[in-house]
């Protein structure tokens, strides 16, 4: 009886031309940007201090297991650290997390301007070429 190792490979096609995608990603970028700066503006430092954090805040994610980072290979993630990276990198999160905040009776402006930091992170770092990451820390294609 013979061993057959299983070879098959999972492709990930992408529709529509990447350059009109990028173009997309840096509009929707701009208006959360926009949306973050206005919300600042009328709402002071609470704004201000949520919506830089969450700006940042995705990226911190490689934190939790910064003890492997060492034995990464160069543009790699520690897979333990990809389900926080990829929850964080998620737009539908934010999202649906803005369309409760708007539909809900929730009344607290530095929450939404935390939300389009967050938004106007995942926007930017798809404009630069960077999304979620597969279950071995690198980048999909």
């Amino acid at each position: 009886m013979t061993a057959t190792a299983d070879t098959t490979t999972t492709v990930t096609r992408r529709i529509g031309n990447p350059a009109l995608r990028r173009a997309g990603w840096l509009a929707f970028a701009l208006v959360w940007s926009a949306f973050a700066v206005v919300e600042c503006v009328r709402h002071g430092w609470p704004a201000a201090v949520l919506a830089l954090a969450f700006l940042v805040l995705p990226d911190l994610t490689f934190l939790v297991a910064l003890d492997e980072a060492p034995r990464m290979a160069k543009g790699q993630l520690p897979p333990r650290a990809v389900p926080y990276y990829n929850a964080m990198h998620r737009a539908l999160v934010p999202l649906t997390l803005a369309a409760a905040y708007t539909a809900l009776p929730l009344d607290w402006p530095p929450a939404f301007a935390a939300l389009c930091g967050w938004l106007a992170h995942i926007s930017y770092d798809r404009v630069f070429g960077y999304g979620l990451r597969t279950k071995e820390g690198f980048q999909r294609g």
